[in-house]
């Protein structure tokens, strides 16, 4: 039987390309970049090309580049690391309902902590409104975090606008763009970004590395302490081959992704369109045109999302309910609820997130596959 996957926005294949520059980074760089001697020099010379990489091309400088172990650490870091460290202007931060739980937990944690969080709930297509934003920001606010793309439904957030709102209003902006880097233009000086978040894994680099950008001159409390690594502000020894993967896949990515983004919007558009054909009482979740090339999230009534989740993975097909990190969890996305839908519209959506592993076949196989499935769990239901 064959297999397509379907779910590039939980994680992806690492690019051939990018294996070898992590190989050589262990076989060959393989000094401590915090040795003086020649081997430690040339680790320290891959690791500093790695992050000026990265920087480049979100127009950052690399000393404003802190590699991280993902982009969970990175958000996490972000909103407790500028909270804590600015609690002289305020103990007030502004973020979304609809964010990813790296972000919505780390508020929590605020919230428990004694400082005051405001959540902006979304339009109908999932969108934060700059208005709202305004809105929420008050003289004690210190950060506001609102994701550039969101990870479930794909719809692209006003990250400009916002920006400027909060630049006005003297707030910092941070924005988890773990769905967006590698895939859309991204400039932290257009966009008034003082933080942002990324992460390897989702652009077809490795597991385990990410990175957050902070702009000069932003006061951040050091959440690690032991080292002068990443300038004191990530102890412990830094993750060599990741970095070195990651500025890779990121190079790759930036290099094609004209070219990428036209053709999944693409095959996303043939897929909606196929599935919308063949199959009556389905919803697309998310903007119809503001969203993230390659993202799907669609709601079938009648049926349970996991229940179609399963039976695709029977049938070949590897798709997705939503956040790889929610997975086990049997309640509707709080993304989808957010928006106002039903929840039992809710809990019968599917996120399909297409990548460099689908094409043509692929989305053919999925346009003859998922009509059966529905068709026979909404039979199931209704003799049930």
């Amino acid at each position: 039987m064959n297999k397509y996957y379907f779910d590039h926005s939980a994680t992806t294949r690492v690019d051939e390309r990018v294996v070898q520059a992590m190989a050589q980074a262990m076989h060959k760089t393989y000094g401590n970049p915090s040795s003086v001697h020649g081997f430690g020099r040339e680790a320290r010379v891959l690791l500093e090309e790695s992050r000026e990489t990265i920087a480049r091309l979100i127009n950052a400088d690399p000393a404003e580049l802190f590699f991280t172990s993902g982009g969970t650490e990175a958000d996490n870091t972000a909103l407790l690391g500028i909270m804590k460290a600015n609690r002289d202007r305020g103990d007030h931060l502004v973020t979304s309902k609809i964010e990813h739980h790296a972000v919505l937990d780390a508020a929590k944690y605020l919230e428990n902590n004694g400082y005051r969080v405001s959540y902006i709930s979304p339009d109908a297509y999932g969108m934060i409104q700059p208005e709202e934003v305004s809105r929420a920001i008050t003289p004690g606010t210190v950060l506001v975090s609102i994701m550039h793309v969101n990870n479930e439904i794909g719809t692209i957030n006003p990250l400009g606008e916002i920006g400027r709102i909060c630049r006005q209003k003297g707030a910092l902006l941070h924005s988890d763009a773990v769905q967006s880097f590698g895939k859309l233009p991204l400039d932290v000086q257009a966009a008034n970004l003082d933080l942002i978040s990324i992460s390897a894994h989702k652009i077809y680099g490795p597991k385990g590395v990410g990175a957050l950008y902070v702009r000069r001159g932003v006061k951040l409390e050091k959440r690690t302490f032991g080292g002068h690594q990443e300038r004191e502000f990530r102890t412990g020894t830094e993750n060599l081959p990741g970095a070195a993967g990651f500025a890779q896949a990121a190079q790759i990515c930036h290099d094609k992704m004209d070219s990428e983004t036209q053709r999944l919007t693409d095959l996303r558009e043939r897929l909606w369109t196929g599935l919308n054909s063949k199959l009556p009482d389905i919803h697309l979740n998310g903007h119809p045109t503001e969203r993230l090339p390659g993202i799907n999230n669609i709601s079938f009534a009648g049926i349970e999302g996991e229940a179609l989740l399963l039976s695709l993975d029977l049938k070949g097909i590897a798709a997705s309910t939503g956040s790889a990190c929610s997975s086990g969890q049997v309640n509707a996305s709080h993304v989808l609820l957010a928006m106002g839908i039903n929840p039992e519209i809710a809990q019968g959506s599917i996120r399909f997130s297409l990548g460099r592993e689908n094409d043509d076949e692929s989305v053919d196989y999925a346009l003859e596959i998922v009509p059966q499935i529905v068709e026979n769990l909404r039979a199931m239901a209704f003799n049930g």
